[in-house]
C-alpha cells in the first residue's frame, strides 16, 4: 500500500457571521496517498474546496479550524505563517478556480514562473528563466521561450491555466491541489487540462487532489473518491466501487443525475443543501432522501465499511443494491 502523505483528521471550520457561526466543515477525515489521484466531489456548499484551503492555511481570519492536517509527517494546522510559507509551493501546491485572479496582470509569465521557483530554490536569474520555459513546455504551451515573455491577458483561458498548473509544480510538491480546475472552460479544453494534470502525475509522481461537482471528470480520472455534504463525508472508496454499487442515498443520487444514452430526462436531487447557519439534526441528507427514517433524524452517521466502501448512512445494509452505472 502507498505511504499517506497528507492525512486530515476531526477537521473542522467555523466561520463567524453576523448571523451567527457558519460549520462549513464539520470533521472531516481523508488521507492522500504518494502517487494517487483523490477526487473529492460534491455539491457547492458541501465543504470541499474550504477543506483544502484550510489545509493550505489560505482561509480568513475570522475561520476558526481545529483538527489535525499531517503534510509527510508535519503538523500545518496552528503552523507560524513561516512554516506555510516555506510548506506551500514547495511540498503543497494549489491550482485556483479562476487563473486570471490568480496571475498577476503587470509580470511577465515567466517572471511569475521564476519567482516561485527563487522562493524554495537557490537560481540564478537565468537559471530560473531557464527552467520557466521547461515548465511551460510541459504543460503544452507552444513556442514557450516567447510566450514566457508574455503577459497573463494575452493568453486563452486554457493556456492560462496551464500557466497556473505549471507554477504549482514548480518545485515538485508531494501533493498538488486542483480547485475545479476545468471550471468555464469548453469541454475540449476540460479534457485537455485533465490530461495535462495526468501527464503532470505521471511524471513526477505528484499525488493530485482534484475538487470538482462534476462526477464525470472524476470517473475519467480519478483513482478514489470522497464523497462530501454539508461539510462531512459521506462515502468513499475506489472508483469501481463507488460507480458500480453506491452505499449513500446521496452518492446515488448524484450518479443517478448524470446524464445518459436514451435518457429522455435527467432525474435531479429533490430539495436544496441544509442552511450551515443552523444544520439539520443527525443525517443532514435525511431531509432530502427517499430512505430517510426516525433514526436519521436522530443519529450523526460515522464511516462505516461496506465491502470496498467507506459509508456514513446508518441504513445502507437495508437499502436495496443500486444498479451498476456504466
Amino acid at each position: 500500500m502507498s505511504e499517506k502523505i497528507l492525512e486530515i483528521r476531526n477537521l473542522h471550520v467555523t466561520f463567524e457571521t453576523p448571523s451567527g457561526p457558519l460549520e462549513a466543515v464539520r470533521g472531516v477525515d481523508l488521507d492522500v496517498s504518494a502517487g494517487e489521484l483523490l477526487g473529492v466531489v460534491g455539491e457547492s456548499g458541501s465543504g470541499k474546496s474550504v477543506t483544502f484551503l484550510a489545509t493550505m492555511g489560505l482561509l480568513p481570519t475570522r475561520a476558526k479550524v481545529t483538527g489535525s492536517v499531517l503534510l509527510a509527517g508535519e503538523q500545518l494546522i496552528g503552523a507560524s505563517p513561516k512554516q506555510l510559507r516555506s510548506v506551500r509551493g514547495r511540498l503543497l501546491s494549489m491550482i485556483f478556480q479562476d487563473p486570471l485572479s490568480a496571475l498577476n496582470p503587470v509580470h511577465r509569465i515567466g517572471n511569475q514562473i521564476a519567482e516561485m521557483l527563487q522562493s524554495h530554490q537557490a537560481l540564478t536569474n537565468r537559471e530560473a528563466q531557464t527552467r520557466a520555459v521547461e515548465l511551460l513546455d510541459i504543460v503544452g504551451i507552444p513556442q514557450p521561450t516567447d510566450r514566457s515573455q508574455q503577459f497573463p491577458h494575452e493568453f486563452s483561458g486554457g493556456m492560462r491555466q496551464r500557466v497556473v498548473i505549471a507554477i504549482a509544480i514548480a518545485n515538485n510538491p508531494k501533493v498538488l491541489i486542483a480547485d475545479e480546475p476545468t471550471t468555464a472552460l469548453d469541454v475540449t479544453v476540460q479534457a485537455q487540462i485533465l490530461e495535462v494534470i495526468e501527464r503532470v502525475q505521471e511524471r513526477f509522481g505528484t499525488a493530485v487532489v482534484l475538487i470538482t461537482h462534476d462526477l464525470g471528470v472524476i470517473a475519467r480520472v480519478a483513482d478514489r473518491v470522497n464523497v462530501m455534504y454539508a461539510g462531512r463525508n459521506v462515502e468513499q472508496g475506489t472508483i469501481d466501487s463507488l460507480f458500480d454499487h453506491p452505499s449513500h442515498p446521496y452518492t446515488r443520487g448524484l450518479l443517478a443525475s448524470l446524464p445518459r444514452p436514451g435518457m429522455q430526462r435527467l432525474k435531479p436531487i429533490t430539495g436544496f443543501p441544509p442552511n450551515m447557519l443552523n444544520p439539520p439534526k443527525g443525517c443532514a441528507f435525511h431531509t432530502r432522501c427517499e430512505y430517510a427514517a426516525e433514526v436519521c433524524k436522530l443519529d450523526l452517521p460515522e464511516l462505516q465499511t461496506f465491502g470496498d466502501l467507506q459509508t456514513a448512512c446508518v441504513r445502507a445494509k437495508e437499502l436495496p443494491r443500486a444498479e451498476v452505472l456504466s
